[in-house]
């Protein structure tokens, strides 16, 4: 699916190192070592009307990844919330927000590859847009098995929550190409690791399955959706998961906070068909719709 622009965002104000830019003045130096390197942390935060969604949990894997990038200057939890909240006032948003949290190393002294040339602090930018969930949730997407396979630990680690996404870029690229909305990734031994921007699921005659979070990102709305369908006393099982198995699954689904809960009807040609009469995914989306509130944190008047 291919997002759209909403003019609602041509006059956003956005938060950089410190500053409320208007958006065709928010832009870091040529130097900083996101330009430079790739060199930097991220999260993407979903602002609803009862707050801003797992917000604690995120911070904690920015501040968590930046540590183990060894960021000389890693801004506090209080620090990055009051950014945020001057964010969201200056733009009057309340809801239906997407913010795109970034802290980069810094800017360099000259160009070159080694941190000890990051002598300015780390660069913190809250980008808050007008954006629904990105996936169509009710009529789900389809998706196809990406020749791109996800890093493992020795490599570049998936926990560390980076922005060097060209490992996860060319799979969309794949995905693009081929006519669908996105591509399953699979780790270097062949097996699921995750879609190119979000976690996988599968249900099997009643049980909910997931991969190991050894190639991917162990996503925050990951771990919610095992909570949640263990609370309905559902079976929830970490394992190796092939290809053959969601061939096979009786329902399909990714997680994550730019798209909440979406059903998968296709996968590589092959429709996902229930046949079971249990909808487990239906029951696991009601409740996790009913949990957002109690997960939310206010950070504005």
């Amino acid at each position: 699916m291919l997002q759209q622009f909403n003019p609602k965002n041509k006059n956003l104000i956005v938060h950089v190192n410190g500053e409320l830019l208007p958006r065709e003045q928010a832009k870091v130096s040529v130097f900083d070592s996101s330009v430079q390197g790739g060199d930097a942390v991220w999260e993407g935060l979903r602002i609803y009307q009862e707050g801003a969604f797992m917000l604690d949990q995120h911070l904690t894997r920015l501040q968590d990844s930046a540590k183990a990038l060894h960021f000389a200057h890693i801004p506090s939890k209080s620090e990055i919330k009051a950014a945020i909240a001057e964010t969201l006032k200056a733009n009057g948003m309340t809801q239906d927000t997407h913010i795109r949290l970034t802290l980069t190393r810094g800017e360099k002294i000259t160009s070159g590859m080694d941190p000890r040339l990051n002598q300015k602090g780390s660069c913190l930018i809250v980008l808050a847009e007008w954006k629904p969930p990105v996936y169509d949730n009710k009529q789900g997407i389809r998706v196809v098995s990406s020749a791109i396979r996800r890093n493992s630990p020795q490599f570049l680690d998936s926990k560390i929550h980076h922005a060097n996404l060209l490992n996860n870029i060319l799979a969309k690229i794949q995905a693009n190409i081929c006519g669908v909305d996105a591509g399953i990734m699979l780790d270097d031994r062949g097996f699921v690791a995750e879609l190119n921007d979000t976690n996988l699921f599968m249900i099997k005659k009643g049980k909910l399955f997931t991969p190991f979070a050894n190639a991917c990102l162990p996503g925050i709305t990951r771990s919610l959706v095992m909570e949640i369908t263990r609370e309905l006393g559902i079976d929830v099982i970490e394992k190796d998961l092939s290809l053959t198995e969601f061939y096979t699954a009786d329902e399909v689904f990714a997680t994550g906070t730019m798209g909440e809960l979406t059903p998968i009807v296709e996968i590589d040609g092959r429709n996902t068909k229930n046949e079971t009469d249990n909808t487990l995914l239906v029951q696991i989306q009601r409740s996790f719709r009913e949990i957002i509130p109690h997960y939310c944190e206010q950070l504005t008047d």
